[in-house]
């Protein structure tokens, strides 16, 4: 997991894409993970979408998340769930789900994250970095140095999971988000306002490495 986990694509609805249009361009620019996120959709809508972007994923061998649905996750074996910071609490998902899910949190401060790391989280969506306009409700944004302190007391205290920047992420951005010590990055926006959506990704694989 701790490969897959660096490079997170999060599904958006835009007026040129859908759910499952994003998701294919990520995984053809070489992605493999992605987050099924379909915030305010009724659960059968997530529910039949979730089933489309699995079978996507498994044949990509990309490992595939849904955001928020812990139930739906358990009904169609999906590799796991990412929980926000209104969604149910990680160590009820735990309990639901057993060992063998990926249960991953998000987390803006550091306490966050030693909250998410003592309820069982196996990794961490933190942000976000910029003002992002793909998610409601946003956290204070953390920039550079608040990854630098997060990722420095995590070391401090033994805290030893992935963590993932996210938010307002571009391209230039990602070596300098990567030299702070954090696991990797998610993206949602960079992907679909591209002219051509796999070759930004292409890009983005590219730097990541």
């Amino acid at each position: 997991m701790r490969e897959k986990v660096k490079l997170q694509f999060i599904t958006h609805l835009t007026e040129r894409y859908g759910y499952l249009d994003g998701a294919r361009m990520a995984l053809e620019g070489g992605c493999r993970w992605i987050q099924l996120r379909m915030k305010d959709a009724p659960l059968d809508e997530v529910e039949a979408m979730a089933h489309s972007v699995q079978d996507l994923c498994r044949s990509y061998g990309a490992v595939f998340v849904i955001d928020d649905h812990v139930e739906l996750v358990k009904k169609i074996g999906a590799d796991g769930v990412h929980l926000g910071k209104n969604d149910m609490p990680v160590d009820e998902a735990r309990r639901i789900l057993g060992p063998d899910f990926i249960i991953g949190g998000t987390a803006n401060t550091f306490d966050d994250i030693c909250r998410l790391h003592q309820a069982g989280a196996g990794y961490i969506g933190c942000g976000p970095f910029r003002f992002t306009t793909t998610k409601k409700n946003l956290s204070p944004v953390l920039g550079l140095d608040g990854y630098r302190n997060i990722v420095a007391q995590m070391r401090q205290n033994g805290i030893d999971l992935p963590i993932v920047a996210i938010g307002g992420i571009t391209l230039s951005d990602i070596p300098e988000i990567l030299g702070t010590g954090v696991t990797g990055i998610a993206l949602s926006g960079l992907i679909l306002t591209a002219p051509d959506p796999v070759a930004m990704m292409e890009q983005v694989v590219s730097a990541m490495r």
